[in-house]
């Protein structure tokens, strides 16, 4: 079992930046696949961004590129998301995704086992 903790969600205006954090409770964590999703009021939960278990690959949604970097550490069994240049439509509560039963990145949901609870990122105008 794998517990995800997101931290660093909060308000912010437009142009800003925030930093998210997801802390998994694996030790296997450096095995795992790792995914970012987010999900807006309303709307189906929509990938935003993904990274291989070595850190050498990232996808990104085309509405976030540019904009947003994954990146992990494994020593510390942390994921981020590093969020520049906010947008309004960037409003949504973010979480973080392992998974746990194959090593190959995926960019759907469904791909993924371990979800944590979501934080919140409010983008105002």
């Amino acid at each position: 079992q794998v517990q995800l903790v997101e931290s660093g969600g909060g308000l912010v205006q437009a142009g800003a930046s925030l930093r998210l954090s997801c802390a998994a409770s694996a030790r296997t964590f450096s095995s795992y696949p790792m995914g970012w999703f987010r999900q807006a009021p309303g709307k189906e939960r929509e990938f935003v961004a993904a990274i291989g278990w070595t850190g050498g690959r990232t996808y990104y949604a085309d509405s976030v590129k540019g904009r947003f970097t994954i990146s992990r550490d494994n020593a510390k069994n942390t994921v981020y998301l590093q969020m520049n240049s906010l947008k309004p439509e960037d409003t949504a509560v973010y979480y973080c995704a392992a998974r746990g039963l194959s090593m190959v990145v995926a960019t759907i949901p469904q791909a993924y086992e371990y979800w944590g609870q979501g934080t919140q990122v409010t983008v105002s105008s």
